[in-house]
This record gives C-alpha cells, structure tokens and sequence, in this order.
C-alpha cells in the first residue's frame, strides 16, 4: 500500500477516536500526528525523486541527506512508455516503464519521456 494512503487510513481512524469520549480521544490525536508525519515524509520523498533521460541512458536520484543514483542504457531496455490512470493524469504523476523497470508516481512523466524522444536519432 503506497504511503500516503496508509497514512490517510490512519488519519480517518484517529479522526475517529478523536471523536469519542476522553481516553479514546487521546488515542485519536496521536493517530491523526502520526498520520501526518508520515504523510509529510511520503511527499518530501516524492519530491526529493528525480527521473532524468537523455538520449542513451535513464536514471533515478533519490534522497535528501544521501543521494542514491540508479542509471541504465536506453539501449538495455528498448522502449520506454508512460502509464497514467485518470486520476494520475489529473494531479499530475504517472509511471515511466522501461522494459522490466518500472518507476512508479513519476511527477509530470509525460515530459520526462518527451525529453528523451526529442534527443532519440
């Protein structure tokens, strides 16, 4: 289950003991916290993810404090195509499929792979 909608799920059931009476209410705030730090981490992690192609090569750079890098040759993975749902297509994000590789909740990955198609020969 992706992060954000854990922590939508755990928002809803601390929104829900934040309603009832005295102990539970307690519960229900610490919940509804928890549910929005890991919100925030999910969306600082989003955010934090690159996708750069250029005309050979595919890469992914992750992190903040400690910058990971994941490249591979175009040429390893024939083509690359872009899924979006419809609700993918509205708030922007979708996946990038390089062969067997997928990238999922790339932002704006229509223009990543309008990228590398106008440097392809």
């Amino acid at each position: 289950m992706p992060a954000l909608a854990r922590a939508f799920l755990i928002a809803g059931a601390g929104g829900f003991l934040f309603s009832l009476p005295w102990p539970s209410l307690v519960a229900g705030a610490a919940l509804v916290v928890v549910a929005a730090l890991l919100a925030l981490r999910a969306v600082w992690r989003w955010e934090r993810t690159h996708v750069i192609m250029t005309d050979d090569r595919l890469a992914l750079v992750r992190g903040t404090l400690r910058r990971r890098t994941a490249a591979v040759r175009l040429e390893r993975v024939g083509a690359v195509e872009v899924d979006q749902s419809l609700l993918g297509r509205m708030l922007g994000y979708g996946t990038l499929v390089a062969g067997p590789l997928q990238i999922t909740y790339v932002p704006q990955p229509r223009s990543v792979y309008e990228l590398g198609e106008s440097h392809s020969p």
